[in-house]
């Protein structure tokens, strides 16, 4: 699975998310969120060619306990993960690359 372009209807449960399997881009942020919108095309090219990366896109915001359970304070946060363990996060990419290069921590 590549770039997923709506956020999740609902948000997973943190221990859901612990025993994913495999390698998963964690995308916190806001539909409306200026940063998150810019951020969308860096997204969309660096997992262009990574099928075997799993994207959930989590609308973030007061109240939502996935994000608070991994301490998010700006969007978009993107963390990768591989086996429910966080490897690295992403904050407010600003390039292709530093996604990339967070993508090749897995």
């Amino acid at each position: 699975m590549s770039y997923v372009h709506a956020y999740a209807d609902r948000e997973p449960a943190r221990a859901d998310v612990d025993m994913m399997s495999g390698a998963v881009v964690l995308e916190f942020g806001a539909p409306w969120c200026p940063h998150c919108i810019g951020a969308q095309p860096l997204l969309k090219a660096a997992l262009a060619a990574r099928d075997d990366v799993r994207h959930l896109k989590i609308e973030d915001g007061p109240g939502r306990p996935l994000g608070r359970s991994f301490g998010i304070k700006l969007w978009p946060s993107v963390l990768v993960l591989r086996d429910g363990v966080e490897l690295t996060r992403v904050v407010r990419p600003a390039s292709q690359d530093e996604i990339e290069r967070a993508l090749a921590m897995l």
